[in-house]
């Protein structure tokens, strides 16, 4: 039987976790993030400022959804980070560092399994695993790389492409060992991407700042380029090689500038809220619910913005 709490005279259904799925109109209170959240649909896409992070940071790695997210490492001034902070979709709790402080470095897989790779300073190979309550470090990549884009939904399965020293360079984790695959079209550093490790988007990135490349699970196609070219924008938003949203980035100069991905083209949606722009975020989410926090724009951020697409998509409402 469910259980239910009574909210300004109303009965809500009590959960511990959001449903999965999630049925349109409905209605729920989460009690470990205490937050009544309701599944609409949104008229038109926003952002929203969120709940700010304890260590503002850039250059993080990232991992999970809009309401389970994950950020780790990074730099803010004078020294690279091991911290790690937890997202639960109201707010950050820091978490186990890494074993390695670095930044510039990528992420894969979820809030409870994820997957930290290459990095900075001084460049690294390393790859450790998260469980959801510590770090392992496992098998290096075969290539030393940082500002690299990192895709993949489990801990288990993720992909690596370009990054520092310019390379095309592609790898494939299997749970094990690192792969090295079919590369990039076109070498560049400040890529970032989206998706399961067998159907990524990568975009952005250094010359051509444009550049979009789709991955099929063997082989990376060149396709339709951003109208904005930049380099270390938010990485991880979207579900796969169709579905993706590009925000911010530094062009130069640093831009509030989003884009998002249908499967074939690239157009402009609402900006970012911070007006002076951002870049190298950590993100999670898909172009319906995703959450961008840290960055540097200029100064280093530790602001979180969280979007809603246009459509049908869940939202969170105060009960204050």
């Amino acid at each position: 039987m469910a259980d239910y709490i009574n909210i300004f005279g109303q009965k809500i259904q009590y959960l511990s976790s959001d449903p999965d799925p999630v049925q349109s109109g409905q209605v729920w209170y989460n009690s470990t993030s205490n937050s009544l959240k309701y599944r609409g649909y949104n008229s038109s896409a926003a952002w929203a400022t969120g709940n700010s992070m304890n260590t503002g940071r850039a250059g993080m790695g990232s991992a999970g959804n809009a309401s389970a997210t994950l950020g780790f490492g990074g730099y803010a001034p004078s020294s690279f980070r091991s911290l790690v902070e937890s997202y639960d979709g109201t707010s950050w709790t820091e978490t186990t560092n890494i074993n390695t402080a670095r930044a510039f470095l990528g992420g894969a897989g979820t809030q409870t399994a994820a997957l930290a790779f290459g990095g900075y300073v001084p460049v690294y190979a390393n790859t450790e695993l998260w469980n959801g309550s510590s770090w392992t470090e496992v098998s290096d990549l075969n290539t030393a790389r940082y500002e690299l884009g990192g895709a993949g939904v489990t801990n288990t399965a993720a992909l690596a492409f370009g990054g520092y020293p310019a390379t095309s360079s592609t790898e494939l984790w299997n749970g094990s060992s690192w792969t090295n695959v079919n590369s990039l079209n076109t070498a560049r550093t400040g890529v970032f991407g989206n998706g399961p490790s067998t159907s990524v988007l990568a975009f952005a990135g250094s010359s051509p700042k444009t550049a979009t490349e789709s991955w099929n699970g063997s082989s990376w196609t060149s396709v339709s380029s951003l109208n904005t070219g930049r380099r270390d924008v938010a990485n991880c938003i979207g579900t796969n090689n169709t579905s993706a949203l590009c925000a911010g980035g530094d062009a130069p100069p640093y831009i509030a500038n989003v884009e998002q991905w249908n499967g074939s083209s690239w157009a402009e949606t609402t900006d970012l809220s911070r007006s002076t722009g951002r870049a190298l975020q950590g993100a999670g989410g898909t172009t319906s619910t995703a959450v961008v926090f840290g960055g540097v724009g200029p100064s280093y951020s530790a602001l979180t913005e969280e979007w809603a697409g246009q459509g049908v998509a869940t939202k969170t409402v105060s009960t204050s």
